[in-house]
């Protein structure tokens, strides 16, 4: 996963994203009518649609980069896990170690 540049993980999340969220916002505002829906609030037809295509754009943004989380084997996260369970130790021994070091003086 590391082989793989940063800028392409996040466009093979976005771009599916995208596509989905139009396609959400045509079969959402033909099903429902948005101006009936939001009669409360003074939004424009145009308003609204944008709004419903954002959001349907981080739903799908979310459930993409969730697939990409749950492609990693169990093993990577637990590695990285371990990890930084290490490096907290060391760092909250070094505080521990530097604290005392200033209570004794």
């Amino acid at each position: 996963m590391n082989a793989i540049p940063l800028i392409q993980r996040v466009v093979a999340v976005m771009w599916p994203a995208f596509i989905m969220a139009g396609i959400a916002t045509v079969l959402f505002t033909t099903a429902f009518d948005p101006a009936v829906i939001f009669f409360d609030y003074d939004i424009s037809r145009l308003g609204i649609y944008t709004i419903c295509f954002f959001l349907f754009w981080s739903f799908g943004v979310i459930t993409a980069a969730a697939t990409c989380y749950f492609l990693k084997p169990c093993e990577a996260i637990n590695k990285a896990r371990e990890r930084a369970r290490e490096e907290a130790i060391e760092v909250a021994k070094s505080a521990a170690e530097e604290n005392s070091a200033t209570v004794n003086k």
